[in-house]
């Protein structure tokens, strides 16, 4: 097995405030490997800061056998998707997503299947600020594999989404994983972590505060509710130990 990513001790600190606490993590390349946690446990500033949209204080981040210490080169090696709040509302879908890749052919060559469970485009001459929640969430995401990037972060990425897509959006996610993607998702929903991920960790005040294993999953998947009594005590301990 190929470690895709690595983080070694990394710390984060948003507003004025250490976020992420010395945090050791890594996955295996064309895997999808799901972050559980609370709300404001470091899940998404973790996921941030290896997507490059926020600098470490401390530690590395390596993809493969290259470390990547500053954001720069880690929003060049990461393929991220946007807050959907934060997208050019005065853009149509279209015109967004040709910022990110201008060639139309290619783009729809990168989204492959995942473009059409997306549904992008149908939205192609929506503009951004007519379309709904979920609309911009698909958008977002699209974004996420617009560059063509072999390791992708999502941050809730089933988020607004009514339930059709989020099946259709989970069935070509591990499409793409299967055909070699590195995933790295951050995740809410216990059912999607069992079903869908080969490896997770779970999070809470800024520390991991337990890995899960591919066994760990599979355990789950045999018997879901008893696992998801588990998580729920282990994230309750966590945070617990963390404050």
């Amino acid at each position: 097995m190929t470690i895709a990513w690595r983080l070694e001790n990394v710390r984060v600190v948003r507003g004025g405030q250490e976020i992420v606490h010395s945090v050791s993590l890594e996955g295996i390349a064309g895997s999808w490997f799901g972050l559980l946690g609370a709300n404001g446990s470091g899940k998404t500033t973790l996921l941030r800061a290896l997507a490059g949209r926020l600098d470490l204080i401390g530690g590395n981040c390596w993809l493969g056998d290259q470390m990547l210490p500053d954001r720069l080169a880690r929003v060049r090696a990461v393929g991220f998707a946007p807050p959907s709040d934060l997208l050019p509302a005065r853009l149509r879908v279209r015109e967004a997503l040709a910022l990110l890749c201008p060639d139309p052919s290619l783009l729809a060559a990168r989204l492959g299947p995942m473009g059409v469970a997306l549904g992008i485009e149908a939205l192609s001459e929506a503009w951004i600020g007519a379309c709904s929640a979920g609309q911009r969430q698909r958008v977002a995401i699209a974004a996420g594999f617009a560059g063509g990037h072999d390791c992708v972060v999502l941050d809730e990425p089933f988020n607004w989404l009514d339930p059709v897509a989020v099946f259709d959006l989970k069935r070509a996610l591990r499409e793409r994983v299967a055909t070699g993607l590195t995933l790295i998702t951050a995740l809410h929903d216990l059912i999607t972590l069992v079903d869908c991920c080969d490896e997770g960790a779970m999070m809470a005040e800024g520390r991991v505060v337990r890995r899960l294993s591919s066994m760990d999953l599979e355990r789950g998947r045999a018997d879901p509710l008893n696992f998801e009594e588990r998580l729920i005590g282990w994230l309750r301990e966590g945070a617990l130990v963390g404050g």
